[in-house]
């Protein structure tokens, strides 16, 4: 007991050693991430060869290859053990024009380092490591991105080791870009992008704003106005070329404009004011707002400009049984996706789990395989009242683990009596008359 509490007060203070020693920017490392710089520290202090620093790395992998699905916008309230090698990969879709809002908050009694990425998955045909996008500030925890394409993304977030603390992670997604009509005046869209126009012989390039007549468009970003001119289709239009972007915005229909061209704009400044020319004069007055790319091509600008922005759903299950053991009722379902869809499993009834999180009213748990889902809170109760008391036969091993590679944590003996908390697969999960817990096989019983 000594041996390992010395090596545990050793891997203690070598974490708070490489904590302290932490570079304050990438400078050093040229352009490794926050999460590379760490593992780089692991690697450099020999912790590789150990079994937490080998689970971190692990860990490190398997949230990327292994993600559970959520939907925009998602909230968790967690816990970071500092007695295990802790990881979160979430995968989700997000569709060009949004910008993506990750942060993080931390409540703890010490202070440790967590790194955030975003990474975008390849096809799983082609077998191949996520691509990396982007990683959150080290001081702030937070990360923004503006997604140019209709992907699905991948979020990890890793503790550094043998720290512990509560989090909150919230992750949104809202328009990239601001609404192209002044804040103040009543409007909607009421046609989108792609629709049919003239019998079907071309297809709408952009959305319409239904605005009254002569109010106010407004630039929707920072940018440089490239062109003030008239055609058949748009009748009077203005272009505008945001900075740092590699499309144009385009507003047509206009009454009159009002921003010239070469002028500099910013986010809220007005370029004309709203009407009904070119192929819209027999229709009511609206704004046709459109995006191209370099290459003259349209793209929808819904998700860039609407602004459709939801709060998370509140946590409505205890933090309090977060990281305990827990078992399952009867017929409870591992959904492997925050929409509680199709993809599920049911788990026999008093299953061991553990919940690392609370998401409205689900948790999130792991299995004693490692095996992650969402359950209902409801659906779970504490190991704490046993199932039932027995007394044990025969000479058995208390295993670490459910399963026969486990270690033996201590021999029980014929008369000793055991409480029964839970089950996984062909073991009890028990604890004896001296508190310790561990796995026995069914059939040794």
């Amino acid at each position: 007991m000594q041996n390992k509490n010395s090596s545990f007060f050793f891997l203690c203070l070598l974490s708070l050693l490489l904590y302290a020693c932490s570079s304050p920017g990438p400078g050093i490392f040229g352009k490794k991430t926050p999460h590379q710089e760490y593992e780089k520290k692991i690697k450099d202090a020999g912790l590789k060869e150990t079994a937490l620093g080998e689970a971190w790395l692990k860990a490190a992998a398997i949230t990327l290859s292994n993600p559970l699905d959520i939907s925009l916008p998602y909230s968790e309230t967690g816990y970071f053990a500092d007695d295990r090698a802790n990881g979160i990969g979430l995968r989700f879709k997000a569709r060009r024009g949004q910008k993506l809002k990750i942060f993080i908050t931390k409540k703890t009694v010490e202070n440790f380092a967590m790194y955030v990425d975003l990474w975008q998955p390849y096809p799983a045909s082609e077998n191949r490591t996520p691509k990396f996008i982007s990683a959150a500030d080290t001081t702030n925890f937070s990360l923004e991105y503006s997604v140019n394409e209709d992907t699905t993304f991948i979020v990890r977030i890793q503790p550094e080791l043998l720290k512990k603390g509560e989090y909150t992670f919230t992750i949104t997604a809202g328009p990239s870009l601001s609404f192209p009509i002044q804040q103040n005046v009543k409007s909607s869209i009421i046609s989108l992008f792609g629709t049919g126009r003239d019998n079907g012989e071309r297809k709408h390039e952009g959305i319409d704003i239904l605005a009254p007549k002569c109010s106010q468009a407004v630039a929707s970003v920072n940018g440089i106005i490239t062109r003030v001119n008239e055609n058949a289709l748009g009748g009077k239009v203005i272009f505008m070329r945001p900075d740092n972007a590699s499309y144009s915005l385009y507003y047509a229909h206009l009454d009159s404009q009002i921003a010239k061209e070469g002028q500099r704009v910013k986010t809220g400044d007005v370029l004309g004011l709203t009407g009904n020319t070119g192929n819209a004069k027999f229709t009511v007055s609206h704004l046709h707002f459109g995006i191209y790319t370099n290459n003259n091509v349209a793209i929808d600008p819904l998700y860039f400009v609407k602004n459709d922005y939801r709060e998370p759903a509140k946590l409505s299950v205890s933090p309090n049984i977060l990281n305990t053991w827990m078992r399952s009722g009867k017929n409870v379902k591992l959904f492997f996706d925050q929409m509680v869809t199709t993809n599920f499993i049911t788990l026999e009834e008093n299953t061991l789990l553990r919940p690392e999180a609370g998401t409205g009213n689900f948790y999130r748990v792991i299995l004693p395989d490692g095996k992650k889902g969402f359950v209902a809170g409801a659906a779970i109760t504490s190991v704490n009242k046993p199932i039932k008391r027995i007394s044990i036969k025969k000479t058995l091993a208390l295993l670490s683990t459910p399963g026969y590679e486990g270690l033996p944590k201590k021999m029980l003996v014929a008369g000793d009596k055991i409480n029964i908390l839970a089950a996984f697969k062909d073991f009890y999960f028990i604890r004896d008359k001296d508190n310790i817990e561990g796995w026995i096989a069914k059939d040794k019983l």
